[in-house]
């Protein structure tokens, strides 16, 4: 009996050596592209070497070395990522765990590698495919759920429902500037909202999908399907066209580097992660 203990004991550490040595070699962009797709992306503030990806199968970065590797043992549907715009260790989301439902508002404050409810969200645990926080104001947070625009203004522990959410919504961004001014991504153009959700025009001329929507210190992108990449000052109406000719392809996530606003990483809809050096003007995919 003492024999086969010792002999289980000896397979138990050689499996956990085999899984400590596989991990940090990580996996390829290429491997992860064929395992899982990406909801969100954000470059690490304290490191922008380094990239966070929210996926459909856990929580990820890219490391230095151009591998991807899992940062979290939680194998959750990520889902409404969105970095504090403060502390560079503290992350929302929300989404779908393994096991099923919905998620409510989790929150992480080391990095990624532990989460835990924050909230249920209003009629939750809610499911928040988008969800954004306020620079100006890091205790706003805006999340859409069932036709619903929810808002928090204590850091994300409670949820009021502010209005309907615009129909056809793809994307939310909060203003840098100022808490109450919204932004969205929508199946029918791009939208803005000076009063937190209440009220919505149309900011851009072209009435077509506009698949991304993110704001980065007063400065606003956009991608429209059929058009390109847009970009715009916050509360101008003067937009500058980075790269048009995408044919078929879009955008679905894009992130900018915050030591480096010239530096731009992007997800398309082939689960393909594109980088500019140039601040959108041209890109190449990510190997």
């Amino acid at each position: 009996m003492i024999h086969y203990r010792w002999l289980l004991v000896v397979a138990v550490l050689v499996a956990l050596l085999v899984g400590c040595s596989r991990e940090p070699s990580g996996i390829s962009l290429e491997q992860m592209r064929q395992q899982t797709h990406i909801h969100g992306l954000a470059f690490d503030r304290s490191d922008s070497e380094r990239v966070w990806l929210a996926t459909h199968h856990g929580f990820y970065a890219i490391g230095r070395d151009g591998m991807v590797r899992r940062v979290s043992d939680e194998a959750h549907d990520f889902m409404g990522f969105a970095l504090h715009p403060e502390e560079a260790e503290t992350f929302f989301a929300s989404g779908h765990p393994a096991r099923g439902g919905n998620l409510g508002v989790v929150m992480s404050t080391d990095g990624g590698r532990s989460w835990s409810r924050h909230a249920s969200g209003v009629d939750g645990p809610v499911d928040f495919h988008q969800l954004t926080i306020s620079a100006a104001s890091p205790d706003t947070l805006y999340g859409a759920y069932a036709g619903q625009l929810q808002v928090s203004q204590d850091g994300g522990a409670s949820w009021q429902i502010r209005a309907r959410a615009p129909a056809g919504l793809l994307a939310l961004a909060a203003s840098s500037r100022d808490p109450e001014q919204l932004y969205a991504a929508t199946q029918s153009g791009l939208l803005m909202s000076p009063d937190g959700g209440e009220r919505w025009r149309q900011i851009h001329p072209e009435r077509r999908p506009v698949s991304l929507v993110v704001i980065h210190d007063g400065q606003l992108y956009a991608f429209m399907l059929d058009v390109g990449l847009l970009h715009a000052e916050e509360g101008s109406r003067d937009w500058e066209m980075l790269k048009r000719g995408w044919g078929d392809r879009y955008l679905l996530h894009l992130a900018v580097d915050p030591s480096d606003p010239q530096r731009l990483i992007a997800a398309d809809d082939l689960n393909q992660l594109l980088i500019s050096d140039n601040g959108g003007r041209d890109w190449s995919r990510l190997e």
